[in-house]
């Protein structure tokens, strides 16, 4: 099956986000994340939708740049996103698009 990446819809929060780049293929998350998220009271979601509409969040230029190159080339895509108490959250498609992944830096 392929997934049509040009529209997502978000029923948690009954909003269309209509410019996906990618399909994140199947969401995994680590033990570290899903606690970050959780002590946070953060919707994965919320990250997720800017991770697949191409807002990386906190990366510095070149990380960024290595973005634009990745989509293009359908390499690696790294975001990261600070969460509300500090926590840096990080988001990784990988390269074949089969698996999107939520971990905590120091869990990479």
């Amino acid at each position: 099956m392929t997934m049509d990446t040009r529209r997502f819809t978000d029923w948690t929060a009954c909003q269309v986000i209509p410019t996906a780049l990618f399909p994140l293929g199947q969401l995994v998350a680590t033990p570290g994340a899903l606690d970050a998220i959780w002590r946070n009271s953060a919707g994965a979601w919320a990250y997720l939708s800017r991770h697949v509409t191409g807002d990386w969040g906190a990366l510095d230029r070149a990380d960024a740049a290595e973005n634009a190159l990745s989509l293009r080339e359908g390499l690696r895509l790294l975001s990261a996103y600070p969460l509300p108490d500090g926590t840096r959250l990080w988001i990784i498609t990988d390269a074949h698009r089969s698996a999107t992944t939520l971990l905590l830096p120091d869990e990479y």
